[in-house]
């Protein structure tokens, strides 16, 4: 239960509005995981002898796909951006009122809606920036770095899931006290204070883009 009667009456009005109904949220989540998972298996089964030149493509899209998480973040999530205000309402209106830096942690899997992606938008995802990946690489470079590169982004989605579902766990639970989490967590939090949301930790996973432009808030890490 919240402390904060603000946020605590929030929660309560989204959990009428949101989530009422068939909503669940531990479905929410294996949906999101094994999709993911199929797409990762089934882009590594297509390799057919890799080379170690080929593999490179896991690093670079690794670290391209934590600069887009930065810059998505920092930009359309924290500001209207035309075409896309249900992003800036979904996560600034939403999720950013749902948890603050004092009331970080879900109180039931009722609320994983509020921290997760939508179902569709996995399906948005792998449409709409794994197939052009897909196919651009397919005809600029070779058939593997194409699968590397899907598989690679496509993994770096579920790793922003897994560990934002992570943040909002409880601390003390099974989840909460994986190696690393709490680190990653208090940087998050951080970024939960309305004073500081739109300035800084805008990488959710790991803070590489914060640290190259300078936006890692240090305060009490």
């Amino acid at each position: 239960m919240v402390d904060d009667p603000a946020v605590a009456r929030f929660r309560e009005r989204y959990r009428r509005e949101e989530t009422r109904g068939v909503y669940r949220g531990w479905f929410h989540l294996a949906f999101t995981s094994s999709v993911s998972l199929a797409v990762v298996m089934l882009c590594l089964l297509q390799l057919d002898h890799a080379s170690w030149l080929e593999w490179l493509t896991v690093p670079l899209v690794f670290v391209y796909s934590n600069l887009v998480e930065y810059l998505g973040h920092r930009g359309p999530m924290h500001h209207p951006v035309r075409g896309l205000g249900l992003i800036f309402f979904r996560h600034t209106k939403q999720h950013h009122r749902f948890f603050t830096h004092n009331e970080m942690v879900f109180d039931s899997s009722s609320d994983f809606k509020a921290v997760l992606f939508p179902p569709v938008l996995t399906f948005f995802f792998l449409g709409f920036f794994g197939l052009p990946m897909w196919l651009l690489l397919f005809y600029l470079a070779t058939t593997n770095v194409a699968w590397l590169a899907v598989a690679t982004a496509t993994a770096y989605f579920l790793n922003y899931e897994w560990l934002h579902f992570a943040y909002h766990c409880d601390p003390q639970s099974r989840i909460g006290r994986f190696p690393g989490v709490q680190r990653l967590r208090s940087l998050h939090r951080e970024h939960h204070n309305p004073a500081l949301m739109t300035s800084y930790n805008f990488n959710i996973t790991y803070p590489i883009g914060d640290w190259l432009i300078g936006t890692r808030y240090r305060g009490r890490n």
